[in-house]
């Protein structure tokens, strides 16, 4: 199954063209996230310019908890971490749930720690290159913040941060 996904943000637009072949579970969940809604509003929180663009921690405290403990187990590495595939983020083995990131540049040595591409970003590359990165990893360090206070954290600290207004599943 190959399926796609639009995401339009603060700074335009992008398309993720997912193949479960790749990561099946991965693929899955992330299927389901998008036509749940779950990534509409959210903070762009993780830009590194040719490393990663990241997101997926919701501006609503009760349902970022809510999505905290509920992983999926790991897929097989089949794709590498080349430039424009996208990924769940984990914390160590069997602990993705909705966090993900697109690799701006070949990400290879991400290969071997288990990170599994189940897309690639297929359209909107300048949408990607043009999001605010001036925070670098510094928003990194206070998921736990996000996920507690939420969006009003985002505003407060990182008010300069892109964000995806929807994510929509392509027919």
């Amino acid at each position: 199954m190959v399926f796609r996904a639009r995401f339009r943000t603060t700074k335009g637009v992008f398309v993720v063209t997912v193949h479960r072949t790749w990561a099946p579970r991965g693929a899955d969940r992330f299927y389901n996230l998008v036509r749940a809604g779950f990534y509409d509003g959210q903070a762009l929180f993780r830009v590194i310019p040719g490393f990663v663009v990241q997101w997926g921690i919701s501006g609503t405290p009760n349902i970022a908890e809510a999505w905290q403990n509920a992983t999926i187990r790991d897929d097989p590495v089949r794709h590498e971490n080349s430039r424009w595939t996208i990924d769940f983020a984990d914390a160590g083995p069997n602990t993705r749930t909705t966090q993900v990131f697109v690799n701006l540049g070949k990400n290879t040595r991400l290969d071997s720690d288990g990170f599994a591409p189940f897309g690639v970003v297929t359209s909107g590359f300048a949408t990607l290159r043009r999001l605010y990165h001036g925070y670098d990893d510094a928003p990194t360090n206070d998921q736990e913040q996000m996920t507690r206070q939420g969006e009003k954290f985002v505003r407060k600290h990182f008010p300069k941060l892109d964000s995806i207004l929807t994510a929509r599943i392509a027919r």
